[in-house]
């Protein structure tokens, strides 16, 4: 297909790895704010890991986006290797003095000033340019000083190698900035790599950054890098502490702290779905007053006519609705099925999202329901449309070892569809209430501990198997959306937000 393309946006959205590639969640998100805001024009810059992690686009794109660009940062090839270049010392000298503010953990003005002049030394022909990081003696130098110094791992070759592949996209995201399109705000939807490059942004361009974060990426970034096994833990037996990390593992998060960091020290405002989120930006540098909370909010009359499908029975049905991934926890999920279908035999555990993420561990999960002798009683749908899925639904459950404030459990609810969650982000503020007057309006389902499937069975068993329960949940639900999470609770305030934002000046 033919790809948009303008001069000029109003607001530019920073996307890595969703929207338009990526189904359901944030993507959701993504495309239900530029539906809302037809009055503007974005542009969409979407940043991938590989060409070949993603298919075609999920999403048909809305009217209002003008612009999509797409860019990866892992492709293959890359430079030529060519013989040593010199290198300019007095740089890579603020390199160093650079990462030893960082190391000590302190954020500060003189700081700020120095990441950004090393911005500016990042692109083709100047001083930290990719072609000097790669070839330079001085850049051989400065690595082999920081082994020196703070490795404890006895490979050099595998620490240079993770510091050149850890560092190499920085100079594409530098390329993309120094050739995106204009625009009068930039929206990052969360830090990392994207979150990264609105920093760059905002220092080329001076105009606002605005950062979205649905879960915090780095908390997810941690959990992904403690369940891969692609990085090297060159300790023996004897050496490994369990309560030590691995050494690479260690840097490749602090690296993605740091990412985060930038990010917020440029973000002009900064968004949390819930007040906890909100306080972990802070503690992980981000300026408190640039904070706020503003909560995902579901389109009522869309799901009243959902909830108006439904048959007077409890389908006895109990569904995931995700990706078959593993922070989704999917084979928690299909161990609960055992316990539920050993309550009740006419149970039904349906998943409904796509397996193409990580088809290894959707292949394992697979494998899982056969020796769980569950293949009568689980189903993979796919992606499906949720207003078809939901009338069919008797419980949403959600077994995830990491969640923010998830769109599938307010669609639930204003769907009529009562939820079992383990005890994740903010799903226990949207079942049971969050202060006193939300939790009055009652309970909309159960929460259970992370990894403990029994619990999850039994839970959603006893919910299936009490239509008073069951009934009570239901409306407890409805009530809590229609009070406090609201589409157009939502969208006011990021009118708000981007009003206020387009109409800054610009700086130099």
């Amino acid at each position: 297909m033919t790809l948009p393309r303008a001069d000029n946006a109003d607001i530019c959205l920073l996307l890595e790895g969703t929207f338009p590639y990526v189904s359901g969640g944030v993507s959701s998100w993504v495309n239900q704010i530029i539906r809302g805001f037809p009055e503007y024009r974005f542009a969409c810059c979407f940043v991938g890991s590989r060409p070949q992690d993603y298919g075609e686009m999920k999403y048909t794109l809305p009217d209002n986006v003008v612009h999509l660009e797409v860019h990866y940062l892992h492709q293959p090839g890359g430079q030529a290797e060519q013989g040593a270049l010199p290198g300019d010392r007095a740089a890579f000298d603020k390199v160093d003095r650079f990462h030893r503010m960082v190391s000590s953990g302190r954020v500060s003005d003189g700081r700020n000033r120095l990441f950004a002049e090393l911005v500016d030394q990042l692109g083709d022909g100047q001083a930290l340019c990719e072609e000097a990081f790669l070839h330079s003696r001085a850049s051989w130098d400065l690595i082999a000083d920081h082994y020196r110094r703070n490795s404890r791992d006895p490979s050099f070759v595998d620490y240079f190698w993770t510091v050149r592949t850890m560092h190499a996209p920085i100079w594409v995201l530098k390329r993309i900035a120094d050739n995106l399109i204009p625009a009068r705000v930039y929206h990052t939807i969360s830090t990392g790599y994207a979150g990264f490059l609105g920093a760059m942004l905002k220092h080329q361009t001076g105009r606002p950054l605005l950062l979205s974060e649905h879960g915090i990426y780095t908390k997810e970034r941690r959990i992904d890098l403690f369940q891969s096994e692609w990085i090297t833990d060159n300790r023996s037996m004897l050496e490994k502490n369990n309560t030590e990390m691995a050494y690479f593992r260690e840097k490749w998060i602090r690296f993605f702290q740091e990412l985060g960091r930038e990010c917020y020290q440029a973000s002009d405002r900064i968004v949390a779905l819930y007040e906890q989120n909100r306080l972990r930006q802070v503690e992980d540098g981000a300026p408190p007053a640039r904070t706020e909370n503003i909560p995902n909010g579901i389109n009522l009359a869309a799901m009243r006519e959902v909830r108006a499908r439904r048959g007077g029975d409890i389908p006895p049905v109990a569904c995931l609705i995700g990706r078959v991934v593993p922070i989704k926890d999917v084979k928690t999920f299909l161990r609960a099925m055992r316990t539920l279908a050993n309550l009740m035999p006419e149970a039904q555990g349906w998943i409904a999202g796509p397996e193409d993420e990580d088809p290894e561990y959707a292949a394992e999960c697979r494998a899982l329901i056969h020796s769980l002798q569950l293949d009568d009683h689980v189903r993979f749908l796919g992606f499906q449309k949720i207003a078809d899925l939901l009338p069919k639904v008797g419980v949403i459950v959600l077994s995830s070892i990491s969640e923010a404030l998830p769109l599938v459990l307010l669609e639930g609810f204003a769907a009529g569809v009562p939820a079992v969650s383990t005890d994740v982000g903010s799903c226990r503020q949207l079942i049971e209430g969050l202060d006193d007057d939300d939790r009055a309006l009652g309970r909309a389902g159960e929460v259970v501990g992370i990894a403990n499937p029994e619990a999850l069975g039994r839970a959603v068993a006893d919910l299936l198997r009490d239509p008073e329960r069951w009934h009570a949940a239901q409306q407890a639900g409805i009530r809590r959306v229609e009070a406090y999470y609201t589409q157009e609770r939502m969208f006011a305030s990021y009118r708000n937000l981007y009003e206020s934002l387009l109409n800054q000046e610009e700086t130099p």
